[in-house]
């Protein structure tokens, strides 16, 4: 069965597409609205600002890639499709973090799990971060989004790692949830972190940025945005350099003139973009509570064959936990299964030599448990900044002890959950640990087990924060539709603006308050 590739169609159709590589003079571009950034946020801006009939532009810092791309090969995805391939770290190098660098940005390349922000969250921005944003009026861009994007219940039963998940849950009278994803004609291959090689995945590499460019709009690649030019309260224009197809400038410019400008960067690029600017920040809150869901692993072996590496990626998750303290509580975690691919799970374990060579021999019958854990609840987590450097930035993200209480608990609850599913031995991704055979020993040696930075496995594939919304400018940089409180024509719609973490996966979040939020700006665009 042959597989039509949107991307290579379209250009063949004769979309206006701009590689920044194969630029040989500086450029000066103009639009209604200048995009930065093609992922979640980015993606559905264009698509919503095009239909509405505005000429957009979307600009992207990583290169287009498509189906035929796609091979199924860690070592050519994530260099390929991830920031730093794959292999950024925080300051201390404490925390991985994955983040996509192609167009349609983490959309590429993300496990296709959908949730809406959970109402705890939505109820917590309002009363404490002066969010005019609730769940009620969130609700039809959800409806709206998820129907867009196919967003649905998987109805194929879960793989054998999810399925421990939701056994040990039921064993245990816990919660959990059939995930929603989004998702056309997917095969259940297992791959979807090296993006999509059947455009199953509806993500805007395949769906938002293929109607934009449709409907006129031009999408610039391996193009970087590196500075705004301001007079008083309005952006005239976006410095942006060319790159090479290593992704290094090339000495070409591109300038970008519009009405409008949108960053959809992401959140650390887009807090980058305008600290490197020097725009106005009186209550120096840009960078500031940057938020990942800092992420736990607990490995078991079992008897039969897992084959984590083989099925939908995420369809069970947990939330027993989440809320258990309350919002500004304890912080809580949201449990969940990675897929379980060779270079992914070898770069996350503990050992070498021969232990590491020792946990990879049971790698069919490995099954992985993570605990996402809430942060930014409460004033003993306040997050990351980020720090401008020479050479571009650093991300200072501090693990407290409050985060180490709920990473404890977190290990604990992940071993339960694996025994309880039938695991015969289970290893707390924290070195110097080996692997436990029961639940009784696990509980004593996983209390008595020192955490501590570079010690514990720690990683993250969501990022939140950095330029929070909020109608509060002493709190927020951009108000509840994500418009400047010190530009009259400059938004942000990502998940930089989110004042927390979500506890919950992000990116139908972004869909349903970028959907609502670029609508609203259509609005004033868009002449009656």
């Amino acid at each position: 069965m042959s597989i039509v590739d949107p991307i290579q169609a379209g250009l063949a159709a004769g979309w206006s597409h701009t590689d920044g590589s194969q630029l040989t003079d500086n450029i000066r571009l103009e639009a209604d609205v200048i995009i930065i950034g093609s992922g979640a946020g980015g993606g559905t801006a264009a698509e919503i600002l095009a239909k509405r009939g505005l000429s957009v532009i979307v600009v992207e810092g990583g290169p287009l890639k498509s189906s035929q791309d796609f091979d199924m090969e860690e070592r050519l995805a994530y260099p390929n499709l991830y920031q730093q391939a794959a292999a950024m770290k925080t300051k201390d190098k404490a925390i991985g973090i994955f983040q996509g660098r192609s167009v349609g940005g983490s959309t590429t390349v993300n496990w296709t799990t959908s949730i809406r922000t959970p109402n705890e969250t939505l109820a917590y921005w309002q009363a404490d971060k002066g969010v005019d944003l609730s769940a009620e009026t969130l609700q039809p861009w959800f409806e709206q989004m998820e129907q867009r994007l196919n967003i649905s219940q998987w109805p194929v039963p879960p793989n054998p790692n999810n399925a421990v998940l939701q056994r040990g849950c039921e064993q245990l009278g816990w919660q959990y949830t059939h995930i929603k994803r989004n998702v056309l004609g997917c095969w259940n291959s297992g791959y979807c972190g090296m993006g999509c090689p059947v455009n199953a995945k509806q993500s805007m590499l395949v769906t938002t940025i293929p109607a934009a460019l449709d409907l006129g709009a031009s999408l610039l690649s391996r193009v970087k945005a590196v500075e705004l030019v301001f007079t008083n309260d309005k952006v005239t224009a976006i410095k942006a350099q060319a790159l090479n197809q290593q992704l290094n400038p090339t000495g070409v410019e591109v300038e970008l003139i519009g009405r409008h400008f949108i960053l959809s960067a992401g959140s650390i690029h887009t807090p980058h973009l305008l600290m490197r600017s020097k725009v106005p920040d009186p209550y120096e809150l840009l960078g500031k509570r940057i938020f990942l869901h800092p992420t736990l692993l607990s490995g078991a072996v079992f008897d039969e064959n897992i084959k984590a590496h083989s099925g939908a990626p995420q369809s069970i998750y947990s939330d027993e936990f989440v809320w258990r303290d309350g919002a500004a509580g304890e912080l809580g975690y949201k449990l969940e299964v990675p897929p379980v691919h060779p270079v992914l799970i070898s770069s996350k374990t503990i050992g070498y030599g021969r232990s590491h060579a020792q946990l990879m021999s049971k790698f069919n019958q490995l099954q992985v448990t993570i605990a996402l854990v809430r942060d930014g609840f409460n004033a003993q987590s306040s997050g990351g900044e980020l720090q401008l450097t020479d050479d571009g930035f650093a991300l200072d993200y501090p693990l407290t002890p409050a985060f180490w209480r709920a990473a404890r608990q977190a290990f604990l609850s992940m071993a339960e959950l694996q025994f309880a599913a039938g695991a015969k031995q289970v290893l707390p991704i924290n070195d110097g640990m080996d692997y436990l055979t029961s639940w009784s020993q696990a509980k004593q040696s996983i209390n008595d087990m020192p955490l501590a930075p570079l010690r514990t496995v720690v990683a993250s594939a969501h990022v939140m924060g950095g330029c929070a919304f909020g109608e509060d400018p002493r709190m927020a940089m951009v108000n509840s539709y994500g418009r400047s409180h010190y530009f009259e024509n400059l938004s942000v719609m990502d998940g930089s603006v989110f004042p927390t973490s979500l506890g919950a996966n992000p990116q139908l979040s972004i869909y349903g308050i970028t959907a609502r939020n670029a609508n609203h700006l259509a609005d004033e665009l868009v002449p009656a």
